[in-house]
């Protein structure tokens, strides 16, 4: 797109000016380097998916998560986007996370606000057991 040239035009040549925009010391721009980035679709599956008949109702998105992964969050999060972007839905939604217990989940600092928007984790092992022999 045309804008698209445009501003990156502006940012590579005064980088400062997008710190501007966010109301930024000016020294900021000391600290990055911009370019322009190509990313690759890459294909992604969820465990499940629980599509509701009403549109009222929100999506739930599950994922079972039984090994250490810091990097599951941010491939999680892809993957409900990516989904959004193919679909035409506008549900709300929520994911929920499965554990098997508390400290498999490795949540790493800078991403605990991020998990704060809509994002529910559900530890097995602080299930009660029932007795299912009935």
């Amino acid at each position: 797109m045309k804008t698209d040239s445009i501003f990156y035009r502006l940012f590579q040549t005064f980088p400062e000016s997008f710190f501007d925009l966010l109301n930024l010391p000016p020294e900021t721009v000391n600290h990055y380097q911009f370019s322009s980035l190509e990313v690759k679709q890459l294909a992604f599956r969820l465990d499940g998916v629980f599509l509701p008949d009403n549109l009222n109702d929100p999506i739930y998105f599950v994922e079972v998560q039984f090994q250490k992964d810091e990097r599951f969050y941010s491939r999680f999060f892809s993957e409900i986007f990516l989904y959004f972007h193919q679909s035409e839905s506008n549900n709300n939604w929520q994911g929920v996370i499965i554990y098997p217990y508390p400290e498999i989940e490795g949540l790493s600092g800078g991403k605990s606000v991020t998990i704060n928007c809509g994002i529910g984790t559900k530890h097995l092992s602080s299930r009660k057991r029932t007795d299912s022999t009935g």
